[in-house]
């Protein structure tokens, strides 16, 4: 019976093994057959930190508007990388910066950890100030590129959606915020957001969702453009997983709405 047991189980994950690497693998797949321009760049911050960010430029004629993504708390994963890609094919010029850039293994980034704890933990401690001053850079770099526009939108997933919120409070201009599914900033600092922002939230995910109200009331009483959405039939991080390819049907219409939502917003900035 043991022996059978511990076969079954190694069966199973070596199931589960296969089908997160065929995920990883369409990722990959995908992002090298991007007939789009996307690169590696290095941006230094005003403190002298060097970011290693990865840029993903549209096939348009004109300046685009451009829009920072940051990562989840994984870090600078291939899946950001892709939805930046997916931005440029809309039409804007996507970057992706990894706010662990040097916080590695030999000054190593997000890859240089030795597993996913590691990653979580060290985005755990990174220090407030240092995210504001690495995407103050971010942003500076895309609104110096001769192929954008003035506007800048700043975006974020889990970890990434609150950093999202966060920069909001502290820049006065970026063109707007969009976050999914991250924690709002205190009612005390809405007021002191100017841009507006944008929320994507999952119906089952009220660690997230129970400050929505309360956010939404201190941004009317600011007069701060504050626009929750909140979609059906999903939880947490339900984008990344209404892109993979075992996505339910569930996650795909969320995820097909919220893009289009957010598309469409970005193009009317």
């Amino acid at each position: 019976m043991q022996i059978g047991y511990a076969l079954m189980l190694g069966v199973i994950v070596t199931v589960f093994l296969f089908i997160g690497n065929a995920g990883a693998d369409s990722i990959k797949t995908e992002l090298e057959a991007s007939p789009r321009h996307g690169e590696w760049v290095k941006v230094t911050a005003a403190d002298g930190r060097v970011i290693n960010a990865f840029i993903v430029y549209p096939e348009v004629k004109e300046p685009a508007t451009s829009i920072i993504v940051i990562h989840e708390i994984f870090g600078l994963t291939d899946w950001i990388r892709l939805v930046a890609d997916r931005l440029a094919a809309e039409g804007f010029v996507a970057i992706c910066p990894d706010l662990l850039s040097g916080m590695g293994t030999d000054g190593g980034g997000t890859e240089s950890f030795d597993s996913g704890d590691d990653v979580r933990r060290a985005i755990r401690e990174l220090p407030a100030s240092q995210v504001t001053s690495d995407l103050d850079a971010i942003q500076k770099y895309v609104r110096d590129l001769p192929s954008t526009n003035e506007k800048v939108g700043v975006s974020g997933f889990c970890w990434g959606g609150g950093q999202t919120f966060s920069y909001a409070v502290h820049s006065d201009t970026i063109a707007a915020g969009f976050v999914f599914y991250g924690r709002a900033v205190s009612t005390e600092d809405v007021p002191k957001i100017s841009a507006p922002v944008y929320g994507f939230y999952g119906e089952s995910d009220n660690r997230i969702n129970a400050t929505i109200d309360a956010t939404k009331a201190a941004a009317d009483a600011a007069n701060v453009t504050y626009e929750p959405v909140i979609y059906e039939g999903v939880g947490h991080a339900f984008l990344r997983r209404g892109m993979a390819e075992d996505a339910n049907d569930a996650q795909k219409t969320a995820t097909k709405a919220a893009w289009e939502r957010w598309v469409s917003l970005l193009r009317g900035l």
